[in-house]
């Protein structure tokens, strides 16, 4: 479904991606994982539209989109939950799932439909949902910033941090819910810190190091490698 081929992403003379190559099946659920700095966060963007490689393609179901605007990726069939959650603050829990929604506005049905789901995936939405979401917690606003990513109909989702700076609880519900996910059919490119618990979850990972591509292998092998335990596993 996604192909990246010698991807790089450059900020002025800094190039934080350095030419990337990876690949993400229908169906499956890939993650990455490294070190803060590395360059998880500027891949997604790159993936999504919000920064353009320097170099390489990025083909989505076999065409090249490394030049496509990022709202025309979207109607494409991809979509995105940022690292820091991106809520809109000043609008309420429904309304941000309809903004979530804006590519498919036309179809009142479907969206009321959607927003159904959602509650049903998160019922603390559902609670929540006339409330402004920069009141929510931290937990609730990334349950908000996965369901708003999720009301465009995605048939690739990209996850970014979704554990960061949450409790254990609220982390043990983010991962059932991609575990949902994963088994209703949708496709996941997972980018996460929480190296355990992201590899236990992909069929397939990739170790990103400084913007290169260093490891990569079945979810199981990483998480038996001992330089992944060493670097990544040791607290978790």
């Amino acid at each position: 479904m996604l192909k990246l081929e010698n991807v790089k992403v450059s900020y002025g003379a800094i190039e934080a991606v350095k030419g990337v190559s990876l690949e993400v099946g229908a169906g499956e659920v890939v993650t990455i994982i490294g070190a803060n700095g590395a360059g998880k966060s500027t891949l997604l963007k790159s993936v999504v539209g919000w920064e353009l490689p320097s170099a390489g393609r990025i083909v989505l179901d076999g065409r090249d989109v490394t030049t496509v605007p990022a709202h025309q990726r979207v109607a494409m069939g991809l979509a995105m939950s940022p690292e820091g959650r991106g809520v809109f603050a000043d609008q309420t829990v429904r309304e941000n799932l309809m903004l979530g929604a804006y590519s498919r506005r036309r179809d009142t049905a479907a969206i009321d439909a959607a927003i159904d789901r959602e509650f049903r995936r998160f019922p603390r939405l559902r609670e929540r949902q006339d409330q402004q979401s920069g009141t929510l917690s931290g937990g609730e606003q990334q349950m908000l910033a996965i369901s708003r990513a999720l009301m465009s109909d995605p048939r690739l989702l990209l996850l970014d941090e979704p554990s960061l700076g949450l409790a254990p609880l609220i982390i043990r519900d983010i991962f059932n819910a991609i575990r949902e996910l994963r088994q209703d059919g949708l496709t996941i490119l997972l980018v996460e810190q929480m190296a355990k618990q992201a590899l236990g979850v992909a069929d397939r990972a990739y170790v990103l190091e400084t913007g290169r591509i260093t490891l990569q292998g079945s979810g199981q092998e990483l998480l038996d490698d001992p330089k992944v335990k060493a670097a990544y596993l040791g607290s978790h």
